[in-house]
């Protein structure tokens, strides 16, 4: 997709599928150099600063990212730490990003729906968290608005406006980044590392339920955006957790897990396992 990166690069390593934190740990014995370039989705992206945050602070070589989804990874301190490293060392968030619409949305119509969908719950949920403020505010309601433009010329199946998506994931990590996770993505993030979805695919099925618990908290513009979720979710085809492969057993081991996160406290009040097993229940 961009063959000078590699051309110039020192090394090349594909990132397979698989969690970040083990794929990461995998490569700890490679040395990065002074700049390492993750050319990839979230999960290449992530793998890249989890290398770098393994390295003490002084010591670490910079994350330059150029996206091919709309997971915004490039915008976040936030990621899993390398298996084998110290955890307790701080993120890393890429130095230079280079978003270039025409990798950045140059996914097929369901997984870009997909990646959409994460982006516009970076979007909602974002302004909805404890650390909010109004800039990141700002710039995540946008980003919702964009997403609801470029796919208001997608007529059923349609191609959607690609520019417009990249720039509505680009604010949408800028919103993120500032204000923290939440309810949605503890819910999806548990279903990605425990019940076998893709982390677009659980953005998806999930939003249009987790934005009504958004709304229940007074999250403002969270109704308003279950329409566009749903019909996301739809283009996606992940509308049901079922028609995911999940089965109904892998629900309790989720709310289970997910209930244990820290993240919940950023979008009071903190829910409990039952409403977190209900959300998972509405989505299956």
């Amino acid at each position: 997709m961009a063959p000078l990166v590699a051309e110039h690069a020192a090394a090349v390593h594909e990132v397979p599928r698989g969690r970040v934190d083990e794929l990461a740990g995998d490569l700890l014995d490679v040395d990065p150099r002074e700049l390492i370039v993750a050319l990839g989705g979230g999960r290449v992206i992530d793998t890249a600063k989890a290398l770098a945050a393994a390295r003490v602070v002084g010591q670490r070589p910079r994350v330059a990212a150029i996206p091919t989804t709309l997971s915004a990874a490039e915008m976040t301190v936030v990621h899993r730490r390398a298996a084998g490293a110290d955890t307790s060392l701080p993120g890393v968030r890429p130095a230079i990003v280079i978003n270039d619409p025409a990798l950045s949305a140059s996914q097929p119509l369901a997984e870009l729906a997909a990646s959409a969908a994460n982006a516009l719950a970076h979007a909602a949920e974002g302004p909805a968290t404890v650390h909010a403020s109004p800039v990141p505010a700002l710039a995540g309601r946008e980003a919702a608005r964009l997403i609801g433009v470029a796919y208001e010329v997608a007529e059923d199946d349609g191609e959607p406006e690609r520019d417009t998506l990249a720039l509505a994931a680009l604010l949408s990590g800028y919103t993120i980044d500032s204000a923290g996770y939440g309810l949605h993505h503890v819910l999806s993030q548990t279903l990605a590392r425990l019940a076998g979805v893709g982390h677009g695919p659980s953005n998806a099925v999930m939003l249009p339920h987790t934005l009504v618990a958004l709304d229940a908290r007074g999250a403002a513009g969270a109704a308003q955006l279950v329409a566009l979720a749903s019909d996301l979710a739809r283009r996606a085809q992940a509308s049901r957790l079922r028609d995911l492969g999940v089965d109904e057993a892998t629900l309790e081991t989720c709310a289970d897990a997910a209930s244990e996160r820290a993240e919940l406290d950023h979008v009071p009040p903190r829910p409990g396992r039952d409403e977190l097993r209900a959300l998972y229940v509405a989505a299956y």
